[in-house]
């Protein structure tokens, strides 16, 4: 395993126990066993760094850009859908002490926005990819053509975010995440059926 990789898994795990806000580049440098200036040869700032962190070593990140590669046309939309939806619910309720430490800081909330867009991605890419397989969909006939698949794809996203928020709040009568990620994909699908 590489520097840059020790020093990713060792941000992660530093994050996640004490919050974004509350960490240096010092402790992440010496969580990972090497000096800060060696944290600054792979990362330009906390804020790069943070979304290096976001990107590879979130649960579930990859799923969501990737769930729905090929799928147009195959299977059912429910079910592909689904696969969507548990990774999302995966990547939010993993990603929540992060995203609300980032939050907290408008400093570093501001930084974060500015690598995000440097870097061409951010939270906004997987409604898109969602759209625009839902648009797919509808090309093939599977869905109303005048379903509005942005509206779709927003509904889906925020059923997730909510799900996962509410898990880490315990709240009595949860759903499973499978159970709650394949109900919001039926549903949605549901109402954009031709």
């Amino acid at each position: 395993m590489g520097t840059r990789d020790v020093i990713l898994d060792a941000a992660a795990k530093v994050i996640a126990e004490q919050g974004l806000a509350n960490v240096t580049t010092r402790q992440i440098a010496r969580a990972a066993g090497f000096t800060e200036a060696a944290l600054y040869k792979h990362f330009a700032n906390k804020a790069d760094l943070l979304v290096a962190v976001m990107r590879e070593r979130s649960p579930g990140f990859g799923w969501l850009g990737e769930a729905l590669h090929g799928k147009v046309g195959t299977g059912e939309v429910a079910g592909n859908l689904t696969a969507v939806a548990e990774a999302a619910i995966t990547f939010y309720g993993g990603g929540f002490p992060m995203f609300a430490s980032m939050f907290a800081d408008p400093d570093t909330l501001a930084a974060h926005k500015e690598e995000l867009q440097r870097h061409g991605v951010g939270p906004h890419k997987v409604n898109e990819a969602i759209a625009a397989y839902l648009r797919a969909e509808q090309q093939q006939g599977r869905l109303r053509p005048d379903a509005d698949v942005q509206a779709a794809a927003g509904l889906l996203l925020g059923a997730c975010f909510q799900h996962a928020f509410l898990g880490h709040m315990s709240t009595p009568g949860h759903r499973d995440d499978r159970q709650a990620a394949a109900a919001f994909a039926r549903t949605l699908v549901e109402s954009l059926a031709p």
